[in-house]
């Protein structure tokens, strides 16, 4: 699934491309999608300028005069820029077409992403109610440590929680605990302040280092422009089970967490 910086990475390749362009029309060829494309989505569309591309952890939002066009990637939906000749593909499910040469596409092979119309991002219930954003200023040590206090739950479901962190999903969770040298299963309320402070900071260094290598591309993720992501290649445990770590050369080790895989350094996490 596209995670914070799969999401942002898009969000950054669509920006010079899309903001100030105005929407000449909207093709819904499967309103089937994890929640139905509103009916009369173009007619609200059409004709508008998108002034600006906004991320809410793994939602997208461009800001339009009359409201605001969401877009969630799901598990393996891309938005992609290509010429408005373009024949579409089995899974090309919705096309926005700007004036200038290019469409705005959203392919979704497992349909579970979306593409909806909201009138006010503060109420709507895939937003309302989502946690502290990673790279802004309010996310610390300090506050993950009192949402934590008295709480059983493990650090890694801890982190994946969107109600607490929004857009840290399985991959980078694995990422930033091997980084702050903490095992996933360890309880979040027993983690001290100290080691809080340490995990904040490798959550903060492992997604700003995935969007420089453009995020992770494991299956479907690509940029916009259908160049793939390379984080993968700089995983430190995730998807490694088995191989040398890194830093210790101890072999990583998986375990199943709410139906996710985990990966660890049973030498460098405790």
């Amino acid at each position: 699934m596209p995670e914070l910086p799969e999401v942002e990475t898009t969000r950054r390749g669509l920006l010079p491309h899309v903001v100030g362009r105005h929407i000449l029309g909207v093709v819904v060829r499967n309103a089937s999608l994890r929640w139905p494309v509103p009916r009369g989505l173009g007619r609200r569309l059409t004709g508008e300028p998108i002034r600006d591309i906004r991320r809410r952890g793994k939602y997208l939002l461009f800001d339009l005069p009359k409201g605001h066009l969401l877009v969630h990637l799901g598990m393996s939906g891309r938005l992609t820029l290509v010429p408005r000749d373009t024949p579409p593909r089995k899974h090309d499910h919705v096309d926005i077409d700007l004036d200038g040469p290019r469409t705005l596409r959203f392919t979704d092979p497992r349909r579970f992403g979306a593409v909806l119309w909201v009138d006010d991002p503060a109420t709507h219930m895939l937003l309302k109610d989502l946690g502290m954003e990673p790279l802004e200023a309010g996310f610390s040590g300090a506050a993950l440590h009192r949402k934590a206090r008295g709480r059983s739950v493990a650090v890694k479901n801890f982190l994946m929680n969107g109600g607490i962190v929004t857009g840290v999903g399985n991959i980078y969770a694995s990422e930033a605990l091997f980084g702050a040298g903490i095992h996933p299963g360890r309880s979040a309320g027993r983690i001290s302040a100290a080691r809080w402070d340490r995990l904040a900071q490798s959550v903060r260094t492992t997604l700003q280092s995935a969007l420089e290598s453009g995020g992770s591309t494991l299956r479907d993720f690509v940029t916009v422009d259908g160049t793939p992501g390379h984080f993968q290649h700089r995983h430190a445990v995730y998807g490694r089970e088995g191989k040398p770590c890194r830093v210790c050369k101890t072999p990583i080790r998986a375990l199943r967490q709410g139906q996710r895989s985990t990966f660890y350094c049973p030498g460098c996490q405790k």
